[in-house]
């Protein structure tokens, strides 16, 4: 048994090289699977399972049992490897090399649309991806035009920023940022349309006389948690007291609510809060959970 290495001309270019001129019949004694391994960069493994299912085997078998691979194993082993790294697998590959009236190029023109598919759909991916990571990072994937439009004159495209300072690490945070990272600017705007509507009736609430911890104003109180939960993150009742308080106490949250119904920040404050006390919970030991 020959224990020399291949001669350069059996190794493979990287890549998909010319398979024809890649064998030296010098090497007709033939090269152990170990060797063959080496210089093809192909598994030990591999090479066995292609020769139990009979694509490519040692045509030589020594006297002391081991099994070789003459040149023109080789050369059927180079066009396996050629095929294999342009995607085909292993059957579509052994019809190519045995089928004598296999069509190769039309073997090849299939391959290459599932890999033109497989391209279009990682480039659909890879916008995914940019938009979720820009979303993690920004908050709010809209320009400042886009922003104004949807948000209002009054809106101040620095916010997401801030928030994004204030609460990032959260879990909420990543929430937020998965839903955003998938909104159109038509989608913000169904948003502002449920949100307003919302305000409206918690003003028209408060106007009517509608006293906090009421069926009324509990069932208002229920419905802004769904509301926020389905636009922004999920929002616990212990969260909903944190956020009543903030509601109150920033200047930014009360104008807003200022703006729709003189009091109403103070309003919905205390109806979340007896909402939560009907639901074992104390608005002054409330934490964000």
């Amino acid at each position: 048994m020959s224990t020399r290495t291949a001669p350069a001309t059996m190794v493979p270019m990287s890549g998909v090289g010319d398979v024809r001129g890649g064998v030296d019949d010098a090497a007709v004694d033939g090269l152990t699977v170990g060797e063959v391994s080496a210089h093809l960069g192909v598994t030990v493994r591999a090479l066995h399972h292609w020769d139990d299912i009979g694509l490519v085997r040692p045509s030589v078998r020594t006297t002391a049992g081991y099994r070789l691979y003459t040149a023109g194993d080789l050369e059927r082993l180079h066009r396996v490897v050629v095929y294999r790294e342009l995607g085909l697998g292993l059957e579509a590959i052994r019809s190519v090399l045995d089928g004598g009236d296999t069509d190769v190029p039309t073997a090849l023109r299939a391959q290459q649309a599932q890999v033109t598919e497989r391209i279009e759909r990682l480039r659909q991916l890879s916008v995914g991806l940019e938009r979720m990571i820009e979303a993690h990072e920004r908050g709010l994937l809209l320009t400042a035009e886009q922003q104004a439009a949807v948000f209002g004159s009054d809106w101040n495209p620095d916010w997401p920023a801030e928030a994004r300072e204030k609460y990032g690490d959260t879990a909420q945070w990543r929430q937020y940022a998965e839903r955003a990272a998938t909104r159109t600017p038509e989608q913000w705007q169904d948003v502002v349309d449920t949100v307003t509507e919302l305000d409206r009736a918690l003003a028209d609430a408060m106007d009517a006389g509608v006293e906090p911890g009421s069926p009324e104003a509990n069932d208002l109180v229920e419905r802004h948690r769904t509301v926020f939960s389905s636009s922004y993150f999920t929002l616990t009742r212990q969260m909903q007291v944190c956020l009543g308080r903030m509601y109150e106490a920033d200047p930014r949250f009360t104008a807003h609510y200022d703006t729709v119904r003189p009091g109403l920040a103070g309003w919905l404050r205390r109806s979340i809060d007896a909402n939560a006390r009907a639901h074992g919970i104390d608005p002054d030991t409330a934490s964000w959970e």
